[in-house]
């Protein structure tokens, strides 16, 4: 709280001899000149440099042939997949074209799809050809930020006559999906020319003469007049006690807000001390330098990256704790200034109208457009507050000031959001999305050794993901979990028996309950192993090792009792018992039921809704009377929910079917294979802990 008082008073406390008028209050009587006097005018002067440099156009990069070749390599592989698409005999006409939708690149319109699966073999060849041709044109001129939707337009007049009007559409539509900027701005190389421009203004001398008036009464003081009085001695330092008092009060009221916002709100990772501790320390920096940049300047306060804040703590800790955290910050930046009412609300409307364009902060466009959400916010503020009673040059200054406070506050928050998440052990949207991205390391491996896992974790994450999404967990999160929690599996894939062929020898019926059992287990901390080698962030391993909690082998238990002659306290159960812990976040609970009623559904295969549900209820029911949500916080509401997800998902999954009427006699086709009404495959459960019988 000291700092927070010092950072409100540091203004004045730097300035002892802090001139009594102020930019923007009204004189109160007549200031005229007691000398004669020449100086030279820095405000006026700094004003015409500033103009100068205003009028200095920007300057733009020449154009980079790597993104021209990128942009090529990216059409390549999208023609690469199209044609897959267009070869694969199996899919019907209708599943081409979700297909040819589902492409992340290029947007085909219906028509240019149908084109696309209409053509020859040839005739796709070609059209690939002219494409990629009309592509490498345009990129290869300067094509600017702005002038991406002209260059786009171009690809139409660029394609050869000797295709027809529908696929020349294709090849524009195509060749324009993949035409990005390759020459940017420059702001280092604008910047010197705007500083060389500012250098060439000439020095502008003012003469005040003896008893010429400075100021009227009435008038409002500018930077100009308090210049003008500090030259000739008639600035009059300030000591004013209530000013103390008051800035006192502030700080007070404010952190009382904060400590009580803090301690009565559930807010995830902010009950962490070390949490805590961060936010405050960013909160008293930025702070501090608001208000050391801010007092006596008119620009400077609308281009602070203030709402940089908010960003990073919204990527780091959640919308609700920035948005709350920012409206203090933005009352004690904005304390005691001359504007300090529209300032005030300039900067509240950047953090929030940035935090709200964040999101999830799960990709770079994310930040993009949170810059340029506080730029419009600020830019309507201003317009708001200042359009009535100032010039056009100043309006169009300070919205120039809200553009630089908006891609400001992006890339601060852009940078420090990946350190200070490695300082406290968390992980951002960012890293999460890019730990799904499918040439993962691990990932790869996984799909390579042991195919059968993958696929199981897919699901697996499907599922976890929809039933997150429906108690408000951390979805983002939940997905990543689930795609890694059995990546132990890929070293020793064959003993799992999704990952066995048809007819494959289990090797667990050689082995011993125990060995068997130890192999099981075993994948958990081989996967711990795995994701420590790989990096992989604290959170994400968390799933690993929870997501079995402290459960039991049953299938290799029961096996060891029976071999006992059913004496249970002949086998020492906790030699079949997975290391956990329990499941300590409603994100990893979440994972350990979906997996057990995946496995579970796969197995027995529910014949209709009522029988999917009943087995999830129990698989459910069965972890929570083992105790291994007790550390979750979930609610009974909470796991019903997930009960519904789950049937909801799963009977997707597995195409639930009513069953058909028979006949007391089979009918019989022509050429049709007779099978057995039952057989062993069909009725023994296969669960993914225990070896196929």
């Amino acid at each position: 709280m000291l700092v927070l008082l010092l950072a409100v008073l540091l203004p004045s406390l730097s300035s002892p001899a802090l001139p009594a008028p102020e930019v923007g209050q009204v004189s109160q009587r007549s200031y005229t000149s007691p000398v004669t006097i020449e100086y030279v005018s820095q405000v006026v002067t700094d004003q015409r440099g500033e103009s100068a440099a205003r009028a200095v156009a920007p300057i733009y990069t020449p154009p980079e042939p790597q993104i021209a070749r990128r942009q090529l390599e990216s059409l390549g592989s999208a023609l690469a997949f199209i044609s897959s698409v267009r070869a694969d005999a199996y899919a019907t006409q209708q599943q081409k074209l979700e297909d040819l939708a589902a492409l992340e690149d290029v947007s085909l319109s219906q028509e240019s799809a149908l084109t696309i699966l209409e053509l020859s073999d040839s005739r796709w060849l070609l059209l690939q050809q002219e494409s990629m041709e009309v592509l490498e044109q345009i990129m290869g001129g300067e094509i600017r930020p702005d002038g991406v939707s002209n260059a786009q337009q171009r690809a139409r007049l660029l394609v050869s006559l000797a295709f027809s009007e529908r696929q020349a559409a294709v090849v524009a539509e195509l060749a324009a999906a993949f035409v990005i900027p390759n020459s940017q701005y420059s702001e280092s190389l604008t910047e010197a020319a705007r500083q060389k421009a500012r250098e060439t203004v000439t020095p502008y001398k003012r003469t005040l003469v003896e008893g010429e008036t400075i100021v009227s009464p009435g008038a409002v003081f500018n930077r100009e007049h308090i210049e003008a009085l500090q030259q000739v001695g008639l600035a009059q330092p300030e000591q004013n006690l209530p000013n103390l008092i008051s800035a006192a009060a502030l700080v007070v009221l404010l952190i009382t807000f904060l400590a009580l916002y803090f301690s009565r709100q559930g807010v995830r990772h902010t009950t962490n001390p070390r949490s805590l501790a961060l936010i405050m320390v960013l909160f008293v920096i930025f702070a501090l330098v608001v208000r050391l940049a801010a007092p006596g300047r008119s620009i400077v306060p609308y281009a602070f990256p203030l709402a940089s804040y908010s960003l990073i703590v919204a990527a780091l800790f959640g919308a609700r704790v920035a948005m709350i955290s920012s409206l203090p910050l933005a009352i004690l930046a904005t304390y005691g200034l001359p504007n300090a009412l529209d300032l005030t609300v300039y900067y509240i409307m950047g953090c929030i109208f940035g935090v709200l364009a964040l999101r999830s902060a799960q990709r770079l466009s994310s930040f993009f457009t949170a810059s340029m959400a506080i730029t419009a916010a600020g830019g309507m503020v201003i317009i708001v507050y200042r359009l009535a009673n100032t010039d056009t040059l100043g309006v169009v200054s300070l919205v120039g000031a809200s553009l630089f406070n908006g891609l400001a506050s992006a890339s601060i928050a852009l940078l420090l959001q990946f350190v200070l998440a490695q300082f406290l052990g968390l992980t951002t949207a960012m890293q999460l999305m890019e730990l799904t991205r499918p040439d993962q390391p691990l990932l790869k491996q996984l799909l390579r050794d042991a195919p059968g896992t993958y696929q199981h974790s897919l699901q697996v994450a499907n599922l976890a993901e929809q039933a997150a999404e429906r108690i408000g967990a951390d979805t983002l999160l939940t997905r990543v979990g689930a795609l890694f929690h059995d990546i132990g599996k890929s070293l020793n894939p064959i003993f799992f028996i999704e990952n066995q062929p048809p007819g494959f020898a289990n090797p667990h019926e050689s082995l011993t309950p125990e060995e068997s059992s130890a192999i099981i287990v075993r994948h958990v901390t081989e996967g711990l192993d795995l994701a420590r080698k790989h990096r992989l962030p604290t959170a994400v391993r968390d799933f690993i090792s929870e997501h079995h909690g402290d459960l039991v082998t049953t299938y290799q238990y029961i096996t060891a009792v029976k071999a006992a002659g059913g004496d249970e306290s002949q086998v020492d159960i906790e030699q079949y018992r997975y290391p956990g812990p329990r499941p300590q976040s409603r994100e990893t609970a979440i994972l350990m039921l979906a997996d057990g009623c995946e496995a579970r559904v796969r197995a027995e295969r529910p014949a209709n809704e009522a029988e999917l549900f009943k087995m999830i209820k129990e698989v459910i029911s069965d972890r929570a009377a083992q105790g291994q949500l007790d550390h979750t916080h979930l609610t009974m509401r909470d796991l019903m929910t997930v009960a519904e997800s789950f049937v909801a998902t799963l009977r997707g999954i597995y195409h639930l079917r009513v069953k058909y009427p028979q006949l007391d006699k089979p009918v019989e086709q022509p050429g049709a294979l007779v099978y057995p009404a039952s057989s062993k495959a069909d009725t023994q459960p296969v669960h993914y802990d225990k070896p196929a019988a």
